[in-house]
């Protein structure tokens, strides 16, 4: 017998982009190359509309 929610589970689908960000871990936020915190910049969010991080949970977003 299958569980129910293997019937809808699906693999994450992998984006083939590049992010102008990196997660510093000991800040636990997005910066930017120059060191800026990614999500105080205007330019990225607009771009972006958010700074997602790759750590831990997906459905995190940094304040």
């Amino acid at each position: 017998m299958q569980p129910f929610t293997l019937n809808y589970a699906r693999p994450a689908v992998q984006l083939d982009v590049t992010t102008p960000y990196a997660y510093d871990s000991g800040l636990q936020l997005n910066v930017l190359p120059d060191g800026r915190i990614a999500a105080t910049d205007h330019v990225t969010l607009r771009a972006l509309g958010t700074t997602t991080s790759t750590a831990g949970s997906k459905t995190h977003f940094d304040d």
